[in-house]
C-alpha cells in the first residue's frame, strides 16, 4: 500500500480532455499531505506522448498501459484494466474526472474493487490521512462531505472548473513506468466502429460562457438569437430539458440534472424557468444571468442580474451591444 494519488487520464485516442489536468492539480495537493506522488494513469494504444505530457502538467510519476484493447475507450476494457492496476498498486486515492466516461467509469471501478465512491465532487481534501469528499446533495440544496472507511483506494470524481489546471511545465521530468493487464479483445463483446463529432460548436463542457434557450423559445427558429449571443461572446449554447424534450434542439445541449453539469463564468439563461432540473446543472455557475417575462420565475432566485421582458426584444439587443463593445 503507498501514500500515492493515481488520476486516470480522460482522452481520446491521446487528445486529452482537460479535465484530467485539473484533476491532477488537485491530486498534488493531496498527495503533498500524504506524501506520496501523484501517478498518472495513462490507458490505451500507442499512447507513449501522454506520459511525458502528463509529468509536464504537474504528474510525477505516470504508469502506461499500451495495448491494442484499449485503443478506444470501452468501459469493460478500461474499468477491467484500472481495477487490476489498482490492486497491483494499492495506491491511496483513486481520482477521475467527472467527465462522461468518468463518471461510467468510476463507479464500475469501485464496484470491482468493493470501495467508496464520492461523485461529482467539487472539493477534496486530507484529514487524518484519509480522503474527504464535499459535494452538492438533494440538486445542490446541501453540500455534504463525505468521508471515507479503511478500504483503499479510496475514490471520487471531481466535477469540471471547480480547480484550476497547471500551465505545463516543460522542465518537469517524472518516472514512466510501463504495467501489462491480461485484457485481449477476444475478451471483449462491445466494438468501436467509430466516431461522430459536432465540428463547428463550442462544447458545453469547456465554455467559460453559455448561452441557454429553455421553453420561452417557443420552437426551434426561437434559439437563433440565443445561438447568435453564444457566438458574439465565444460562448457555447445550452438548453433546458424542456426544450430538448420538445424537439427544439439535440440532447447533447441539454444542461441539467439529466444533462450536462456546467459551472461557466457566465451562464446566461434566456426564457428558462429554473426549475429544479435545469438549476442542478448550473446553479454553481460563478454569473447567472436571467432573461424571462415572469418576474416570479424561480431562476431570478439564482440570478446575479435579472431582465423581466421578452427574450426576443431583449437578447438581440444585448447580441448587437455585445458586438460593439467587443469589436
Amino acid at each position: 500500500m503507498t501514500n500515492n494519488v493515481w488520476v486516470w487520464i480522460d482522452h481520446l485516442r491521446g487528445e486529452v480532455d482537460g479535465i484530467s489536468w485539473e484533476t491532477v492539480a488537485m491530486a498534488r495537493t493531496l498527495a503533498a499531505k500524504l506524501g506520496g506522488n501523484v501517478v498518472a494513469i495513462a490507458l490505451g494504444d500507442g499512447i507513449a506522448d501522454l506520459a511525458a505530457t502528463a509529468i509536464r502538467y504537474g504528474a510525477d510519476e505516470a504508469l502506461v498501459t499500451d495495448a491494442p484493447a484499449l485503443k478506444d475507450y470501452r468501459l469493460e476494457a478500461c474499468g477491467a484494466a484500472l481495477a487490476h492496476l489498482a490492486r497491483e498498486h494499492q495506491p491511496a486515492a483513486l481520482l477521475l474526472g467527472a467527465s462522461n466516461k468518468g463518471r461510467e467509469l468510476a463507479p464500475f471501478v469501485a464496484a470491482k474493487l468493493g470501495v467508496g465512491l464520492a461523485a461529482d465532487c467539487i472539493d477534496l481534501g486530507i484529514e487524518d490521512g484519509s480522503l474527504t469528499a464535499t459535494r452538492p446533495a438533494l440538486v445542490g440544496n446541501l453540500i455534504a462531505k463525505i468521508t471515507f472507511g479503511p478500504a483503499r483506494p479510496h475514490m471520487a470524481t471531481l466535477r469540471r472548473r471547480v480547480f484550476p489546471a497547471q500551465e505545463a511545465d516543460t522542465t518537469r521530468s517524472g518516472v514512466v513506468h510501463q504495467a501489462e493487464v491480461p485484457i485481449t479483445e477476444d475478451q471483449l463483446v462491445t466494438k468501436v466502429i467509430g466516431y461522430e463529432s459536432g465540428e463547428g460548436e463550442a462544447s458545453l463542457n469547456d465554455a467559460s460562457i453559455i448561452v441557454s434557450g429553455g421553453r420561452g423559445v417557443a420552437g426551434p427558429e426561437g434559439f437563433a438569437p440565443v445561438k447568435a449571443l453564444a457566438d458574439t461572446l465565444g460562448g457555447a449554447m445550452g438548453a433546458s430539458r424542456a426544450a430538448v424534450d420538445a424537439g427544439w434542439i439535440p440532447y447533447s445541449h441539454q444542461v441539467g440534472q439529466t444533462g450536462k453539469t456546467v459551472q461557466p463564468d457566465l451562464y446566461i439563461a434566456c426564457g428558462i424557468s429554473g426549475a429544479i432540473q435545469h438549476l442542478a446543472g448550473m446553479k454553481t455557475s460563478k454569473i447567472i444571468v436571467a432573461i424571462n417575462k415572469d418576474p416570479d420565475a424561480p431562476i431570478f432566485k439564482f440570478a446575479k442580474f435579472g431582465i423581466v421582458g421578452d427574450l426576443f426584444k431583449y437578447v438581440p439587443a444585448l447580441t448587437e451591444e455585445f458586438k460593439q463593445r467587443l469589436g
